[in-house]
């Protein structure tokens, strides 16, 4: 029988080693998982298409992302607004018609073009790769306009725990001497037992303790490296005939020849604490001495949870997912400082969740770097995978950190509110403009019909072909110069919807009323002094 130890992260997302040994309960091992010590001999008995990764698959082909709610709004006055103006026209000539007069053709079409949405139709791109460059800039990689709107309506953010909100790999966090023993005794036992272990676990006791209890160190060719193994599940180095290791509680008690009834209450106490914590104790020992504990835990990453807070205040609320059992998980949420915790989680029920919040009207983004994330990161509404996660992930995602930094999500949201303002904004400015083009072309095409109207002729347009003109050309050079706008954005400022509203309508509802006026005035005056009508 052989004894192995296997990362599964990849799959179940949890960082710490599994032991894998032929024969058993734990003789399975799944595709996409990292030998961390010895060798395995692997016999594949899974059905093609009936893999774990053939079913995570099959949840991402099944994941369906929905229109946010400002998109389907969107949809509908666009679709509305074209609807009404096209039925404007089309009754324009019956009504000519029946005063014995008659439309030219040309001015129907004209009349159409100006007034049908066409400023935020033209514009909508231009706001969606401004997004997407604004992101460029902060080391994200948007696939698509869309999805950077999106975050600016989001409702909950889930985030998997291993790799996104912890760094993924377990580091040292403390150090507790037995009893007796100086706490610089164990630092630099410790430090020697470490100093061969090219493990990321390893290479996390040796930084950590370098920089609280800095000390002389012995050259690598003086050393005598004892590499981990999954049958001893102890490692260390033996330096001058000194023997230094550290490793599993049982390994190290074996090795030194005492029961765990037989530990220092003190230490044994401390041990279980960091068990209880969800963290992984270790035990260092030297020539025969126990000396104390190594506290090796699942590192949250820095500045987090004063990330959290400000997505809080945005009125976005996290939720934690992750397989560790509640109460690791309940540990860890704490020292984030999210909002909810989803523990014992599997890909069904990451799905299940998002599904549960957007069938609730939510908007939900998710943050992941496993493959385990894939179909939660499908089909949330804002996917954003890490870059150093896997490919699956990234895929799965309509965003990528290349920074693996999930607090960057917030960045993200206030870029999508700008979006969404900007849009807004222009899409007011639009539909204002065509209040002042109806008092531009209607009186003037009219004004030999119904001489009645002549008195709606406020800006006094030279003729009816020059009102038409005057109406296009605006129409076209109005795009042109709202383009440095969508690019830019509108900048949200921190107030209350109410304020945002009464503003952007003050600018942009009653300047797009104002500027039409003169505009089209300016440029009938310089058609007819040209003498282009």
């Amino acid at each position: 029988m052989c004894i192995r130890d296997s990362n599964e992260a990849a799959i179940t997302g949890e960082s710490a080693p599994v032991i894998r040994e032929s024969g058993g309960d734990r003789s399975a091992v799944t595709g996409n998982t990292r030998l961390v010590s010895d060798w395995l001999l692997v016999r594949i008995t899974s059905n093609p298409g009936e893999s774990t990764l053939d079913r995570m698959i099959a949840l991402v082909e099944g994941a369906k992302r929905q229109k946010t709610p400002n998109e389907v709004a969107l949809d509908i006055l666009l679709i509305g607004l074209t609807l009404i103006f096209l039925l404007v026209v089309v009754t324009l000539q019956p009504f000519a018609h029946f005063a014995n007069g008659s439309l030219p053709l040309v001015f129907l079409v004209a009349l159409l073009v100006t007034l049908i949405p066409t400023t935020i139709g033209g514009l909508l791109s231009a706001i969606g790769i401004a997004g997407m460059d604004r992101l460029v800039r902060l080391n994200v990689i948007a696939k698509s306009g869309r999805a950077v709107e999106a975050a600016g309506d989001v409702h909950v953010l889930l985030l998997d725990k291993t790799g996104t909100i912890t760094f993924g790999n377990r580091r040292c966090s403390a150090i507790y001497p037995a009893p007796g023993v100086s706490a610089q005794v164990l630092a630099e036992a410790a430090l020697m037992a470490s100093l061969a272990d090219d493990t990321a676990e390893g290479k996390s006791i040796v930084e950590y303790l370098r920089e609280l209890y800095p000390q002389p160190e012995p050259g690598s060719d003086l050393l005598t490296a004892v590499p981990f193994s999954a049958e001893t599940r102890l490692s260390g180095v033996d330096y001058q005939g000194r023997v230094y290791r550290k490793g599993a509680v049982d390994s190290v008690l074996s090795f030194v020849g005492l029961k765990r009834s037989e530990l220092a209450p003190a230490l044994s106490r401390e041990i279980d604490k960091i068990a209880q914590s969800g963290g992984t104790p270790l035990l260092v020992c030297a020539e025969g001495r126990m000396l104390g504990a190594i506290h090796l835990k699942d590192v949250v990453k820095p500045g987090i949870r004063e990330r959290f807070a400000e997505l809080r205040k945005l009125g976005i609320r996290t939720v934690m997912v992750t397989g560790d059992n509640p109460l690791t998980a309940a540990a860890i949420a704490a020292e984030a400082g999210v909002d909810d915790v989803l523990a014992e989680a599997t890909p069904e029920k990451k799905l299940a969740r998002i599904r549960h919040e957007q069938n609730d009207g939510r908007l939900v983004a998710m943050c992941g770097d496993g493959a385990n994330d894939a179909p939660a990161l499908a089909q949330a509404d804002v996917g954003m995978a890490m870059n150093d996660g896997t490919q699956a992930a990234r895929e799965a995602a309509n965003m990528v950190d290349l920074d693996s930094d999930p607090t960057k999500l917030l960045d993200v949201v206030q870029i999508g509110k700008e979006l969404l303002v900007t849009r807004g904004a222009l899409t007011t400015f639009s539909i204002a403009n065509d209040v002042a083009k109806y008092f531009a072309i209607l009186p003037a095409l009219f004004a030999a019909i119904y001489p009645q109207l002549g008195v709606l002729n406020i800006m006094g347009l030279a003729s009816p072909q020059s009102a038409i003109l005057s109406a296009i050309v605006f129409n076209a050079l109005i795009i042109v110069v709202l383009i440095p706008l969508a690019l830019r954005g509108v900048r949200v400022q921190a107030a209350s919807a109410a304020h945002l509203l009464r503003r952007n309508l003050l600018i942009y509802g009653v300047g797009g009323i104002v500027v039409p006026f003169v505009g089209i005035k300016l440029i009938d005056m310089l058609l007819t002094a040209l003498h282009l009508v």
